[in-house]
């Protein structure tokens, strides 16, 4: 640890007060009080990060969805670690954070239960339709019911669309229902998927056959729109689609499209494009629509986890140690990478 000057944490103020409290809860900042770190909320909540508001800190925790460009990245050599909260790093630039020797780390294991349950919690509620039911009886439409029978789960194929974390956790849920599950992953993980219950199968063929698509990748420039026009086109019409990633891997207005000419059978979204999602837009207006507020996930055991893991990644990069979930191995001292090539290979 520093000792001259003392080891700062500098937090974002989107989801933060400034005590040090989040919309999640208590952050556990005595917990750096007690091994002598200082921190600070920052002043403003801002949508990119600036090189003065990470200056004079040796860590960032990032609570919320702001941006880190190689331009946010301060000139004095201080900043050594990032420490996001929650599982997406889309929004951060990892290969300028490396090349500036920064640290980038997550807290996956924070998100991947109360993730999956999420799943799960749109697919019962799109297999019954679960929503405009609830709407019916709040609007006096209780005669429609009958123009709302759901799908129902037996019998049906489940496709999840991504085998990280949250996907293989997904994976493993559905399969415990006895429902056929296929799973896509960008790189050949067989084993696993077979392990997990599921089957492994080329993207095209998931989309043909699944009656409900579960989108799970991580939000990244390769996954941008991997669901398009093309690909909701080769849908079932009955289909359902759930995406639980990130807004940018739907293309938004083809899906508009799609449901909109009765080209798929109804979506479930817990994350848009553009957030928040704008009040006008089509999505909103239609009973096959489900929706939330990219917070399906945000449970209490969510939020005790990910303040408890961010911390724990931060306490020990200032001691000098390897945190554990490191997204940019490479930005590591040199004798934590030997150690963890080490490791590895026992």
């Amino acid at each position: 640890m520093h000792h001259s000057p003392r080891y700062h944490v500098s937090i974002t103020r989107s989801l933060a007060q400034p005590d040090g409290t989040t919309i999640f809860g208590d952050l556990g900042v005595d917990r750096l009080e007690t091994a002598g770190i200082s921190w600070e909320v920052q002043e403003q909540a801002v949508d990119e990060l600036s090189a003065e508001q990470l200056s004079g800190a040796d860590a960032i925790i990032v609570m919320g969805p702001e941006r880190v460009t190689r331009e946010s990245l301060p000139r004095d050599g201080r900043l050594r670690h990032l420490a996001r909260y929650g599982v997406g790093y889309d929004a951060i630039d990892v290969d300028a954070c490396s090349d500036a020797g920064i640290v980038v780390t997550n807290t996956p294991d924070s998100v991947r239960v109360p993730m999956a349950h999420a799943a799960l919690a749109l697919l019962f509620a799109s297999a019954h339709n679960l929503v405009v039911k609830d709407r019916l009886v709040r609007e006096g439409r209780w005669h429609d019911r009958v123009r709302w029978h759901g799908p129902g789960l037996p019998g049906r194929r489940v496709g999840i669309v991504g085998f990280g974390g949250i996907g293989s956790e997904t994976a493993r849920l559905v399969g415990l229902l006895g429902i056929e599950t296929v799973v896509w992953n960008r790189s050949d993980r067989a084993e696993a998927i077979a392990a997990s219950g599921a089957r492994q199968v080329p993207l095209d063929e998931l989309l043909t056959t699944s009656d409900f698509v579960i989108v799970a990748v991580a939000g990244a420039p390769g996954t941008r729109r991997l669901i398009g026009e093309r690909e909701l086109g080769l849908m079932k019409p009955t289909a359902r689609l759930i995406n639980i990633s990130r807004g940018s891997v739907v293309d938004e207005a083809a899906l508009v499209r799609a449901l909109e000419e009765s080209r798929l059978g109804g979506a479930a979204l817990d994350v848009f494009e553009q957030e928040p999602v704008a009040p006008d837009s089509p999505l909103l207006q239609r009973e096959d629509v489900i929706v939330a507020p990219h917070a399906l996930g945000w449970t209490e055991s969510f939020a005790r986890a990910g303040s408890r893991s961010v911390i724990d990644a931060v306490l020990a990069v200032a001691r000098g140690e390897r945190p554990e979930h490191v997204v940019n191995p490479d930005a590591l001292p040199a004798a934590l990478r030997e150690d963890e090539r080490a490791r590895s290979a026992r």
